[in-house]
């Protein structure tokens, strides 16, 4: 259990949040959202006391263990995987340690044994002789393949690294776990095991995360941080999101009479309890919701971008045409291997695959900015596409202002016109003399959707769209391409934006495609498929 009383942070003059008092509690996962800058991280560190408060105070019960997931990727390049993960447990490592020394004196005494045999009874009663083989199922779910936990970490690429970390912050299910963007750099599969092992964890969990679906599965409530307050919500991100947007529109309809618009939220809040009725924590999800208060909901501060895609022409009864595609990689690795399909008018196509260079590989064909190795590939007459790469960083490098790059990529170079474009991405005012080299990820990511919105394509070809991306941009993308009347081909590490998209899926395998005419949900949760899965990518 975690407390916070009456809890401050300010920089110079800017205060985050104040009068923050909560309890977090055991059973229960809290997901943490707020905009950009609006303190997430930072609620965190306070809690893991890697940052002091400007006052206040944040104490655990008596006993108990705090877990964090570590972001720095080099701090342990010195040790082996496995002990990196046993050292989640501080305690238990030492113990394990002193223990070691002991054995290994050649004097050993009267004293030592006494002291050995301490630590022994600790050791044991902190399950010490089961932690290897519980530390190497959690790196074997997280998709760390056994013969890396004798590797040093610094032999580990980024991505292992990061699962070599999460399986530190979960090992010896603590009593608190504080997770700063869990899923960030982890594949479909691997977030699906963490929903499930997190859905489950009996303790207090705080996560923070950009993943709709993910902060959908496991939390029982939603910590805000908006209006310069931290409130807490019983429900889901979804439970969250919906009754803001209907305490928003109440808003907007100012001549609603009050017992109306009481109404209004109380049905909401039924049919939406009825609805978690299939979730793991349903009873307890459908009391808290019961309870709710509808004084309680209240409209966000949030500002979503205005996404608005308007194709010049709708797409013609031929898309895109692909066979026989080969690609090898820059280090001779064969990404694609006699690749061919038909996108068919209407299709919202999503590319999977376990090595994200495949369908980096295969945007960069069908964009036109990678040549094939062999194969070929054919568009429609009638169409006309729009790319947003997941590497952009070269469009950035100029020191131009937004406006003078938006206009390179503009008919109409009218500084009125690309404003209009500018301000849909949230860019207002003098922002949009920012000079394109100094903005951030996310900023970079809405001036390529500004950008992709120029070009009124009827196909949009996206890698990984909602890299670097808030929440609030996420759900208006998400918004605006369910409802996108071209054709979509995507990738994406998203469950909610694929499933809530995309009509089909085609899975690029070592050997050959899966290719299947579905939502994702149906996709990952059929149990032939995932056999066949198995089979193609060899996995024993």
């Amino acid at each position: 259990m975690i407390t916070v009383s009456n809890l401050a942070i300010q920089f110079d003059k800017k205060v985050l949040f104040q009068d923050v008092s909560l309890k977090f509690t055991p059973g229960n996962c809290y997901g943490i959202i707020g905009a950009n800058g609006a303190g997430k991280s930072t609620f965190l560190r306070l809690i893991s006391g890697d940052l002091d408060s400007t006052r206040g105070s944040i104490s655990l019960a008596p006993g108990e263990r705090l877990s964090v997931l570590r972001q720095d990727h080099h701090a342990f390049d010195g040790h082996k995987v496995l002990d990196t993960v046993l050292m989640g447990h501080e305690e238990l490592w030492k113990i394990a340690r002193e223990k070691d020394e002991l054995y290994a004196k050649e004097d050993f005494s009267e004293a030592d044994g006494m002291k050995a045999s301490e630590l022994e009874e600790r050791f044991a009663e902190l399950d010490g002789w089961n932690a290897e083989s519980d530390a190497a199922m959690l790196l074997s779910g997280l998709g760390v393949k056994e013969g890396l936990h004798d590797k040093q970490m610094s032999d580990l690429n980024g991505k292992d690294k990061v699962k070599v970390l999460l399986a530190q912050a979960l090992f010896g299910k603590p009593d608190n776990l504080l997770l700063d963007e869990p899923t960030n750099d982890l594949d479909l599969e691997t977030v699906r095991w963490l929903e499930n092992y997190l859905a489950n964890f009996d303790n207090t969990l705080l996560v923070v995360s950009h993943d709709r679906h993910f902060l959908d599965s496991i939390c029982t409530h939603i910590v805000d941080i908006d209006f310069g307050k931290v409130k807490l919500f019983p429900g889901n991100y979804s439970f969250w999101y919906q009754s803001s947007q209907l305490a928003l529109r109440q808003q907007s309809a100012q001549n609603k009479k009050a017992e109306e618009k009481k109404k209004e939220l109380m049905e909401f809040i039924q049919r939406f309890s009825a609805n978690v009725a299939k979730s793991r924590q349903a009873t307890s999800r459908r009391k808290m919701l019961d309870k709710l208060n509808v004084e309680e909901i209240q409209p966000s501060t949030r500002r979503y971008p205005g996404i608005i895609f308007t194709p010049e022409r709708e797409t013609g009864n031929s898309i895109l045409n692909v066979t026989g595609l080969s690609k090898k990689g820059e280090d001779g690795t064969q990404l694609l291997k006699d690749v061919s399909f038909t996108v068919e008018k209407d299709e919202k196509v999503v590319f999977l695959s376990r090595n994200p260079l495949v369908t980096t590989a295969l945007f960069e064909i069908l964009s036109g900015e990678l040549k094939p190795d062999d194969g070929h590939y054919t568009w429609g007459v009638t169409i006309t596409s729009a790319y947003l790469p997941m590497e952009n960083s070269r469009f950035f490098e100029s020191k131009q202002t937004l406006v003078e790059w938006l206009s390179m990529y503009s008919a109409d170079t009218s500084e009125s016109f690309l404003r209009g474009y500018l301000g849909k991405m949230l860019f207002s005012g003098e922002d949009i003399y920012k000079r394109v080299n100094v903005l951030s990820g996310g900023e970079k990511m809405r001036c390529m959707i500004a950008r992709m919105m120029l070009r009124n394509a009827n196909v949009m070809l996206l890698d990984n769209p909602t890299n670097h991306l808030d929440l609030e941009t996420i759900q208006a993308f998400n918004n605006t391409l369910t409802n996108f009347p071209g054709n979509i081909l995507m990738s994406s590490h998203d469950h909610e934006f694929i499933d809530t998209v995309c009509n089909r899926i085609i899975e690029i395998t070592p050997n050959g495609t899966i290719d299947k005419l579905m939502r994702y949900d149906d996709y990952v949760n059929d149990e032939n498929i995932a056999a066949l899965r198995s089979q193609m990518y060899g996995d024993k």
